[in-house]
């Protein structure tokens, strides 16, 4: 098994000169403008280069509309307003097809990627989750490092920086003895057939005997299989359940199988497993594979809060591209506790954050910042996704202006990236137009020279 280990092998990755940067021919407000003035760097990328890129950007078809808000002392701060990446499913590389509550769109972090940051820099995520930003980075010839308190997350992470080759996924899958004859838990039987159950407990087995080696194809096998227990067709292990992939409650799903009239049908845990293998790793070159394990072999990946962030060395990421758990919106214990169980992970003693006050977000996302900004290099940029919620009455972008200048970050700008929604927002039973986040909203900052 790809074990990334909290300190640093000794592997280099080539520094490559960074080449100039395209300047869109638009000018800024003039106020914004004259507080920029004087705190322009030679570095690459300079503070100016990107807020004037952001605010010239058209990439999409449409001019940016800029706004100014209040920030720290009174000085505005720019809020631009477009499309900057595409909202369209399945837009990106295959290998991110990884489900989980309340992820970013591959686009939004490649976006910063490529702007703040050069091949051979170290990227971090500080909220992990499926590992959207270190994948994304990986992709781009960045080193990459992340951090999650659920160690789902590292589960979810790590096989896909070091993929086998489908020949391997199939042959070890013909290899492993699911034939289970122990003791299974029958509560699970409104998920699953009882064959299919028996195969799952088969598995299972595989990660929680503590003797047993657990070679990179089995990992990536336990990420798929974990990928896979429920959902709403037959590419899963499940009867139909609503969301995929975060498990309802037993009795929840006890209820859907009356209203629907349904059964738990067999399915072939072998068969799902190599064919949704075989989706994920479709566009993986030979190029991107090598790529991938080159990163890989100089990753930290730390399974510990972003307030301590175990094993990540500080002062060493150019670039911190993450998205927190937004207020009120998504309970991670309570979704993940079938992915939790088949584990061997005991939810309740991750203490996975859980923060229904405004207050206590802020007091938590100032703590994140604090210590991201410690891991940041002197001149590092920082880009925090948030949303607005609460039916939109409360702007999240507003708390994080307020919180990172307290920790010390400068405040470059905020940007609103529009999108229109598709079927994964109903997949989950959300009114976007009411209560869901209808756009990205990421505030953009620097931390000090």
């Amino acid at each position: 098994m790809l074990r990334i280990q909290p300190e640093m092998l000794a592997y280099e990755v080539q520094e490559h000169p960074a080449g100039p940067v395209e300047l869109s021919g638009m000018q800024l407000n003039q106020s914004i403008y004259e507080g920029m003035v004087g705190q322009m760097e030679l570095d690459f990328p300079s503070r100016h280069s990107f807020v004037e890129e952001v605010h010239g950007f058209c990439g999409m078809g449409s001019a940016t509309v800029f706004s100014e808000i209040e920030g720290p002392g009174g000085r505005p701060v720019p809020f631009f307003t477009n499309e900057f990446w595409t909202s369209r499913q399945r837009a990106a590389h295959s290998l991110h097809e990884i489900s989980y509550r309340a992820c970013f769109k591959p686009q939004l972090p490649r976006f910063f990627i490529e702007r703040l940051s050069r091949e051979g820099d170290r990227v971090y995520d500080p909220f992990m989750g499926r590992g959207t930003t270190v994948l994304e980075a990986a992709f781009l010839g960045r080193k990459v490092m992340g951090c999650d308190i659920n160690p789902l997350s590292r589960l979810l992470v790590e096989p896909r920086l070091n993929p086998p080759f489908q020949e391997e996924v199939e042959q070890r899958l013909r290899e492993i003895d699911l034939n289970y004859q122990g003791e299974v838990r029958e509560d699970l039987l409104v998920f699953y057939h009882p064959n299919t159950l028996r195969e799952i407990h088969g598995l299972r087995r595989l990660w929680l005997d503590p003797e047993a080696p657990v070679s990179p194809v089995d990992s990536w096998i336990r990420m798929v299989a974990t990928n896979r227990l429920t959902g709403h067709s037959p590419g899963f292990f499940s009867v139909y359940s609503l969301p995929p992939n975060q498990a309802v409650t037993v009795e929840r799903q006890r209820l859907i199988n009356e209203k629907r009239k349904q059964v738990p049908p067999y399915r072939d845990v072998r068969r799902i497993i190599a064919k949704k293998s075989r989706e994920l790793l479709k566009d993986l070159s030979v190029d991107e594979r090598r790529r991938l394990q080159f990163v890989a072999s100089d990753a930290f990946l730390s399974a510990s809060s972003c307030a301590d962030a175990i094993g990540i060395p500080p002062s060493s990421a150019s670039l911190t591209v993450t998205s927190p758990p937004f207020l009120k919106v998504v309970d991670y214990v309570t979704d993940n506790w079938l992915r939790c169980w088949f584990n061997g992970i005991d939810p309740a003693s991750i203490g996975i954050w859980q923060l229904g006050k405004l207050s206590r977000w802020a007091a938590a996302m100032e703590s994140a910042l604090v210590k991201t900004r410690g891991i940041l290099v002197p001149g590092g940029y920082f880009a925090f996704e948030v949303g607005e919620v609460n039916k939109g009455t409360v702007k999240l972008e507003n708390t994080v202006i307020e919180v990172a200048a307290k920790a010390g970050y400068e405040v470059l700008c905020v940007m609103v990236n529009q999108q229109e929604f598709t079927k994964t927002s109903n997949c989950w039973g959300v009114d976007n137009s009411s209560i869901g986040t209808n756009t990205n909203r990421i505030v953009v900052l620097r931390s000090p020279s």
